[in-house]
């Protein structure tokens, strides 16, 4: 039996089914889902990691002993050397207190006093995916060889050894072989398990580097920046070799914007005509810097009704094609569509594991002079009607691939494989692959021709002028329309014309600062600057949002971000340049290349990070305050109504839920609730404070749903609704007395109900969704004799019972916005799809149908 080992379940099933000579069978070990099939009558199988099966980490303790020196001890009784320079100091120490220990020092709590010795610290490999290991180990004991089908990089080299070395362990002797492929799909999968090569135990050591570096650097930095400022609106805060860096570069943009002195300047422009045909004028000086300049020139115009055409040119200029994509090229071209470079990044691993694109983390730009161009373009043409017409072109030729400067030889640059079915992709989805398709169909076209236009218009004596371009050639711009520019046709005119003129304005304006990043701009430069990989870019940004220390896109800097930065730059500023992080970079490189060694480049990024860290403990406490004042300021909403303290976001110590309190607290004992279930944000300007009550307006964006503003006083008059009879409590009814149920919205917690008037007796009280307009139907449900409302949501009315546990929900899925599939079925499931409908509805997505009034 061969043992196939890919990187996950979906490759090792899509490469059964490549590989197979009859159909696979699912079948599994243990837990684990495997892929039994034949290839030419051997019997092989198939299985996925999951990712990583071993993850590094740090030992719980470095222990001394004067004959062995400075060790570690594993679980399993394995003992560790630790290098800790002679500097640090040694047991026996003078107190007992933690991290202290009468034989070493403990790394397992965060203490300051830790952190150089957890710099030093033996890193161990602990098992990430246990089951899964176990299931490898059972397959390779019965295995004649092991094919290591990972991605081929850096990451998927070292999850391959990383599961070999696992397989070692049972079968030490085993024969092992290495696949590699750029495409899940049948001629690319069968050509690799055709040319079986070794394993590249450099390329899996450089990625093992970066983990360990990362681990090293990524531990030390969160642990520092947590323990000098402990406690306030969320405790951790994170800090990376490369997120710092990257987080530097935002900063930087935004002091540069702050420090802008923007300057005045003036234009003059307008609208001409030819025979109702209108097109924009401008004054030929596109900027005054002189006001009285611009206003003598503006009053020889301001009452001008004609100008005559002085000249006339046209010039046409071809538009190259654009290069093949890489990973960094196509996060930038996606961000530009709407998709961030980390969903990008996600949905294009997902269809590369469908076959549909060629593997998506490449530096690559050229393509391979191997690649069946037309072949990938026919099946363009033969699975999107769409693609057809412009396939057709490409097919007639010339087809000549455009270059990129980056030509490696490891992946070729991201390209449909023109297989698979994309008629089933949606959203996302669909939107990337239509990207990634029209890129490669335009890198195979000619260049596109724009004639540009331009006029020479005298009026009143004053030169102006008006420009157009005209897209005369389509050439690739057929196949790729995006960031084309609409044509901007100007009449047919001549020297000479006279052309109507109007509304012309002196308008004042001033100069802007240079412009924010975008996702995709900042992947750029990180690139640029040698920050991260194409593998980890995009995940790195994502990270720094969700520490908030970025906001927003074009990306602003939080005031945590900026404070963290600040204070690194001041008392560590290595840390925040990305020279010290590419040098690291090319160090790894060196290791992927067999220049250098895993250890030896480990080591370096100590000795660099331990170079900085006592001057940074030296200054925690300074460090400490400037994030506490940062956090504050990022957690402000508004101004207190009562003492005129900060109102800012809390988390409940208690509950963990969220509230607005002030800064005032105890004194001043206001609070108000927060809406559960949406990101809130605070207003600017007028609108951030309610014109009724005085306290704080916030914006509210629920996942998936549309924003709105709200007062955060519940007992605001703009947040008060009237009590709504909604019918008679059946209980109340069973049990001889009467008991009306009314709809309430609580002036303490703004949650909105209905209960009895007799709910101390009956205990009767429903949920209701937190927003929409209630209607009472004088309807009850047939099912349970809940009553039946109407409520209205942003897309029409919802008619709905109120009752979260009424048999009906069990019985058939939910069909709120969120389509869940709560009632699915089988009495295995029953108590978990009624927990799942009741949490649906009770988040203002219930179960119900809509209605018509």
């Amino acid at each position: 039996m061969k043992l196939v080992v890919a990187e996950k379940n979906i490759a090792a099933q899509k490469i059964a089914q490549l590989l197979s000579t009859t159909k696979p069978k699912n079948d599994k070990v243990y837990n684990t889902q495997v892929y039994r099939f034949e290839v030419d009558g051997e019997e092989w199988v198939s299985m996925g990691l999951a990712g990583h099966i071993l993850a590094p980490d740090f030992p719980d303790d470095v222990l001394f002993d004067k004959k062995q020196g400075w060790y570690s001890v594993t679980e399993d009784g394995e003992v560790l050397p630790a290098d800790i320079p002679d500097g640090l100091a040694r047991p026996p120490y003078d107190t007992k207190r933690k991290p202290y220990l009468t034989n070493g020092i403990s790394l397992k709590g965060w203490k300051v006093e830790s952190l150089p010795y957890l710099t030093w610290a033996p890193v161990l490999k602990k098992p990430a995916e246990k089951e899964i290991i176990r299931v490898l180990k059972n397959l390779a004991k019965k295995a004649d060889a092991v094919i290591i089908a990972t991605d081929f990089d850096r990451e998927g080299e070292l999850i391959g050894s990383d599961a070999l070395d696992m397989v070692r362990e049972v079968a030490p002797e085993l024969p092992a072989f290495r696949a590699r492929y750029s495409a899940l799909i049948k001629g690319e999968v069968t050509a690799a398990f055709e040319n079986l090569v070794t394993l590249d135990q450099n390329l899996a050591d450089a990625g093992e580097s970066r983990q360990y570096i990362d681990l090293i650097w990524g531990a030390v930095l969160t642990r520092y920046l947590t323990l000098a400022r402990f406690g306030g609106f969320g405790n951790v805060r994170s800090a990376g070799r490369v997120q710092t860096p990257t987080l530097a570069l935002v900063v930087e943009r935004e002091r540069e914007r702050m420090a802008f002195v923007p300057e005045d300047y003036w234009q003059i422009r307008g609208l001409a005509a030819k025979e109702g045909d209108e097109f924009k004028i401008a004054h030929a000086t596109a900027r005054f810097t002189d006001k009285a300049a611009a206003e003598t020139a503006f009053a020889h115009v301001e009452h001008a009704q004609t100008g005559t055409v002085t000249q006339v040119t046209k010039r046409a200029r071809k538009q190259q094609p654009p290069i093949p994509f890489n990973t960094t090229s196509l996060q930038a071209a996606a961000a530009a569509e709407g998709i961030s470079p980390a969903r990008t990044m996600r949905i294009a691993e997902s269809l590369y594991m469908a076959g549909l694109i060629s593997y998506p983390r490449v530096d690559n730009t050229v393509y391979p002079r191997t690649l069946d161009f037309a072949g990938v373009v026919r099946g363009l043409a033969d699975t999107n009607p769409a693609l057809r017409p412009v396939a057709a072109k490409v097919l007639a030729g010339p087809m000549k691939p455009t270059r990129g400067k980056v030509e490696t030889t490891d992946h070729p640059p991201i390209h449909p494989t023109g297989q698979g079915d994309p008629s089933s992709l949606d959203g996302g989805q669909k939107k990337l692959y239509q990207l990634i398709a029209r890129r490669f169909l335009a890198t195979l076209m000619g260049p596109a021709t724009i004639e540009n236009t331009k006029l020479a218009i005298d009026v009143a004596g004053e030169p102006f002028t008006a420009s157009g371009d005209v897209l005369v050639e389509q050439g690739f711009r057929e196949a790729y329309p995006y960031g084309l520019k609409r044509d901007e046709q100007l009449p047919a005119l001549a020297e000479g014309d006279v052309v109507d003129v109007r509304d012309l304005k002196l308008e004042a304006k001033q100069t802007e600062p240079p412009a924010r990043y975008s996702q995709g701009r900042l992947v750029q430069e990180m690139e640029k600057r040698g920050l991260g990989t194409k593998s980890t870019r995009a995940s790195i940004i994502e990270r720094l949002y969700q520490v908030r220390y970025l906001k927003n896109d074009p990306i602003e800097p939080s005031q945590l971000g900026m404070a963290i930065v600040d204070a690194l730059h001041e008392f560590a500023p290595r840390i925040t340049t990305p020279e010290m992080t590419a040098e690291l970079d090319q160090d790894m490189t060196r290791v992927a290349e067999g220049q250098d060694t895993q250890e030896h480049v480990v080591e370096h990024s100590r000795t660099l990070l331990a170079g900085m860290l006592d001057a940074l403990i030296d200054h925690k406490d300074d460090l400490g305050d400037r994030i506490a004042d940062a956090v504050t300021a990022d957690a402000k909403v508004g101004t207190c109504p009562k003492c005129g303290k900060d109102l800012v976001m809390k988390t409940s110590a208690k509950t963990r839920g969220s509230f607005i309190g002030c800064m005032g607290w105890p004194d001043c004992d206001v609070t108000y609730p927060v809406p559960s279930g949406v990101k809130v944000s605070p207003l600017e300007g007028e609108a951030a404070v309610c014109p009724e009550c005085g306290a704080p307006r916030i914006k509210c964006q629920p996942f998936r749903s549309k924003a709105y503003e709200i007062c955060v006083n519940p007992q605001c008059p703009t947040n008060f609704e009237p009590d709504l009879k909604v019918g008679e409590c059946p209980t109340c009814a069973a049990a001889g007395r009467h008991g009306d149920l009314i709809a309430h919205k609580s002036e303490r917690s703004g949650k909105r109900f209905i209960r009895c008037t007799n709910y101390d007796e009956c205990g009767v009280s429903y949920p209701l969704p937190a927003r929409g307009k209630l209607e009472a139907t004088g309807e009850v449900c047939e099912h349970c004799g809940a009553p039946v409302v109407v409520v209205e949501t942003a897309r029409g009315p919802w008619r709905i019972c109120v009752n979260m546990d009424c048999p009906a929900k069990e019985q058939k899925p939910a069909r709120g916005r969120g389509r869940a599939a709560t009632g699915r079925a089988s009495a295995k499931k029953g108590a978990a799809a009624k927990k799942s409908s009741s949490k649906k509805a009770t988040a203002g997505k219930a179960t119900g149908a809509r209605t018509k009034k």
